[in-house]
């Protein structure tokens, strides 16, 4: 006899997912000097800070044990929401897993496959980007990067705008006092007017954006009208909304 389940009673399915996630990668386990460091990141870049989910990782810490609760109490009281744990040993494990956190192997040092949107080197397309992964002179405070982003990099400009030449990888992180202009995709994270000024922009010639912020207003990739995605276009603040429009 053969048992048929009726779909209306199905509550979940697993499915497999690449997410895009921060690892915030720890080199001390003193919680007030990541304290300290997260107060001055808050102050920099409060958009970033709203609840973004992170994994903690301590593979370059030599300690057995740390005081794990108070690092993810720290994490929670500037917005960072402590997901998961890479790397230590089993005591660090049993402690993720007490607080309800996930636990992740320590990374393998390993060549990396390529990820979605990203170009695979070969010889002399590496030599080739170690050439223009390069800045140009600053102008006026602003900053020029020539290459990709990658994921998990961050450039800033704190004193004007920031010119990427090249894509920004999902995962990556630009900021800037001024107007932020990428030539190419824009996938990860852009924020301009980090100190506040609200007369600046983003530009971008394809928008895939995880998160846009002007002045500490932002949007979330979620709350992007799809039409938008892929479009170059301009962002712009307007009466404490980010607006985002075509460009031809």
């Amino acid at each position: 006899m053969s048992l048929k389940v009726d779909r209306a009673e199905v509550a979940f399915t697993f499915k497999g997912g690449m997410l895009p996630m921060t690892v915030m990668e720890l080199a001390t386990a003193d919680p007030e000097r990541v304290a300290t460091q997260l107060a001055g990141k808050l102050n920099q870049s409060p958009a970033f800070f709203q609840h973004t989910p992170v994994v903690l990782s301590v593979e370059k810490l030599d300690a057995p044990h740390l005081a794990l609760e108070r690092l993810c109490a720290v994490c929670r009281e500037h917005k960072l929401l402590p997901v998961a744990v890479r790397g230590g040993g089993d005591g660090i494990k049993q402690s993720a897993w007490a607080l309800g956190l996930g636990w992740f192997p320590p990374q393998e040092i390993r060549a990396a496959a390529p990820a979605s949107g990203e170009a695979h080197d070969t010889g002399a397309e590496a030599a080739a980007e170690a050439r223009e992964n390069s800045e140009a002179p600053a102008l006026e405070g602003g900053r020029i990067f020539r290459g990709t982003v990658r994921s998990g990099q961050q450039l800033s400009a704190p004193h004007g705008d920031l010119v990427i030449v090249g894509a920004v990888n999902a995962g990556a992180e630009i900021l800037a006092a001024g107007s932020v202009h990428v030539y190419g995709p824009l996938r990860g994270r852009a924020l301009a007017g980090i100190h506040g000024s609200r007369e600046v922009g983003i530009f971008c010639q394809e928008l895939h954006a995880e998160l846009l912020s002007i002045a500490g207003n932002y949007k979330r990739l979620e709350d992007i009208d799809v039409e938008l995605l892929g479009a170059n276009v301009e962002v712009r603040l307007s009466e404490d909304q980010l607006n985002i429009r075509t460009l031809v």
